[in-house]
């Protein structure tokens, strides 16, 4: 089965082509960055118009690297939930009207679930039970698999997820966007380990996460007379490595009070280096597999929301024409929902 992936949730628009999980075609992603740079975050109406720009052009070039031809496409896949909502509606109307004309199916996906399944593409078919940690700009959370589409989620942010704490706290200190990568560089420069910051519900007994208090703690240390004394580079290493704690102790929990003992970790966050070596490590002392893609799949990109859409269809999972774009959607039900 031939599904042509298209990815519009946020400000990266991607096109790719996959024949199965591991047979990816074609991966092609048009950044924004530079667009949203200079107002330190995505501003959902440029994104939006960018959008409508590119991703013709995108689509036409796949399939021209492919050697392919519409025709040649057996189904569609597209994510349609949650994100921006006029960005997401690009991606959604395109791929609708490219299933209508070619008379082929069209399959909506949640972008959680998208990113869970970029590990499918990088190590193969699941085996379950397992857990998944989605960590990125506009999500954090803690979900249990027991089968295909099949999501528990155990914790999620009640405000800010990581990956927006680090762009909030990076626009603060005028570092530049995105956060996250250069918090990392810089938190690679710290020396000592003095400065430390609170870790957010970390011995809350559940496996919720908050990192607003966490992102307020450094800027109210960056206003006192003691941030004076502490290099950007020591903020940003202590910033980081609290986040780092509070996620893999989570994981680490859910793990342990689940019984189950294989971990994927997905989303934009988890492509950072610390974060990767300190969840392995603290997770294969207990025993406990991790799995995680590489740093190009763990951003935005169309192959795993194709990834995802086939095992939609082996799970027996369709949309339609009625499909529509959700700015929130719950994870749990959206496989169960009618989507169209």
């Amino acid at each position: 089965m031939r599904i042509l992936g298209i990815e519009t949730s946020c400000d990266e628009c991607s096109a790719a082509i996959l024949s199965g999980p591991q047979d990816v075609t074609v991966n092609l992603v048009a950044s924004q960055v530079d667009l949203h740079r200079i107002y330190g975050g995505v501003v959902p109406e440029i994104a939006c118009r960018r959008h409508l720009e590119v991703i013709n052009p995108l689509i036409d070039r796949a399939l021209k690297q492919a050697g392919l031809s519409f025709r040649d496409i057996d189904a569609i896949a597209v994510s349609n939930a949650p994100g921006l909502i006029g960005a997401l509606l690009v991606g959604v109307t395109v791929a609708k009207t490219l299933a209508f004309a070619l008379d082929i199916p069209v399959y909506g996906v949640n972008h959680l679930a998208a990113h869970i399944y970029a590990n499918s593409i990088q190590f193969g078919e699941f085996d379950f039970p397992l857990l998944a940690l989605v960590v990125s700009g506009g999500h954090t959370s803690i979900i249990e698999m027991r089968g295909h589409h099949n999501f528990k989620i155990l914790g999620e942010t009640r405000d800010d997820a990581a990956g927006e704490a680090f762009d909030k706290v990076a626009k603060y200190m005028r570092l530049g966007y995105p956060g996250g990568p250069i918090i990392e560089k810089l938190a690679e420069k710290a020396e000592g380990k003095g400065l430390t910051f609170p870790r957010p519900m970390l011995k809350s007994g559940t496996f919720e996460f908050s990192f607003s208090g966490l992102k307020t703690a450094v800027i109210n240390h960056l206003r006192s007379r003691e941030g004076e004394k502490t290099t950007p580079a020591e903020v940003c290493r202590a910033f980081q490595d609290a986040v780092i704690d509070v996620l893999v102790t989570k994981t680490l929990s859910a793990a342990e009070s689940t019984g189950i003992d294989r971990v994927l970790m997905a989303g934009g966050v988890a492509a950072n280096r610390s974060l990767r070596n300190a969840m392995k490590s603290n997770l294969e002392k207990k025993g406990i597999r991790l799995f995680v893609p590489s740093p190009a799949l763990c951003t935005d990109n169309a192959a795993m929301v194709a990834c995802a859409a086939y095992y939609m269809n082996k799970a027996g999972i369709k949309s339609g024409f009625g499909l529509d774009a959700h700015a929130t959607f719950d994870l749990e039900n959206y496989s169960n929902e009618n989507q169209g």
